[in-house]
């Protein structure tokens, strides 16, 4: 039968082997990244400060050399670390997820498997999605707005430029990455919660105008304080939203069918 658990249940012991097993797989796959990209810190540092070029030009600053300053001794060497372990994590990821998947699936029927996996791929893409949208568009935005706030020195005016320091600068584009990335897993987790029964798609109509306020104050909270970000976090959340209404919609109408299908199916074992 298709409602039917595949694997056989197993004792704790072999669960606890099995957990074992895939951590060595998930932790050994992440730690191999983290020492290559380790190795080309300082170049996947300079990909991270291309939006802060692309925020100069707009700038009309084209004349100006991108400069970044650290001021500690060690505060390079352990930004080179963050950023190692942060494009570690992007690179490692489809494998830590497929052993995560790999040990909960055993325990998982047939039809829970097939609708899980749609959502195990579409989540990473969802979150490259937003991050995308930082690195090209909000990020060279935000950079352009700070930008745009130096003095120039003219007569009886101090000059004061820009001079990020290599950690904040750092900490604030992966603040916006993992911001928008989570915020772009909207539309997966309420799908999920349709599913189950949690949510439906009148219910997350009734609620939009609070879905609007708390898109605006997550926004606040996760983003730089300058409106640039804030808007540009809370107008994605809210067309998420509005997306997620939809996929509720779609996950309704297949429960629907399913259990139309279910019962033409035991009229017509009755009728035989």
């Amino acid at each position: 039968m298709s409602g039917d658990i595949e694997d056989k249940p197993q004792p704790l012991m072999e669960h606890l082997i099995e957990l074992r097993s895939r951590l060595i797989w998930a932790v050994g796959a992440f730690f191999a990244a983290f020492l290559v990209c380790f190795y080309f810190a300082k170049g996947l540092f300079d990909v991270l400060v291309q939006p802060f070029k692309w925020a100069v030009q707009w700038a009309g600053l084209d004349h100006r050399n991108v400069e970044l300053i650290y001021t500690a001794p060690q505060e390079f060497f352990f930004t080179q670390i963050k950023v190692a372990m942060f494009s570690a994590l992007v690179i490692s990821f489809p494998v830590i997820a497929s052993q995560v998947y790999k040990f909960v699936a055993p325990g998982l029927y047939k039809n829970e498997r097939a609708a899980f996996l749609p959502f195990l791929i579409a989540s990473p893409i969802l979150f490259l999605m937003g991050g995308a949208l930082v690195y090209f568009f909000f990020t060279p935005m935000v950079m352009w707005f700070f930008l745009a706030m130096e003095q120039h020195g003219g007569e009886g005016q101090v000059s004061i430029q820009l001079l990020p320091k290599v950690s904040e600068y750092l900490s604030l584009i992966m603040s916006l990455i993992f911001a928008f990335g989570l915020v772009f897993q909207l539309p997966v987790i309420t799908t999920l919660l349709a599913r189950v029964g949690f949510v439906t798609s009148q219910g997350l109509k009734d609620k939009r105008k609070y879905a609007i306020v708390i898109a605006f104050i997550a926004a606040a909270i996760l983003t730089p304080p300058d409106p640039v970000s804030q808007i540009g976090l809370a107008l994605p959340a809210i067309l998420l939203y509005e997306i997620s209404i939809y996929t509720a919609r779609l996950v309704e109408r297949q429960r629907t069918r399913d259990a139309q299908r279910r019962e033409d199916a035991e009229a017509s074992e009755n009728a035989g």
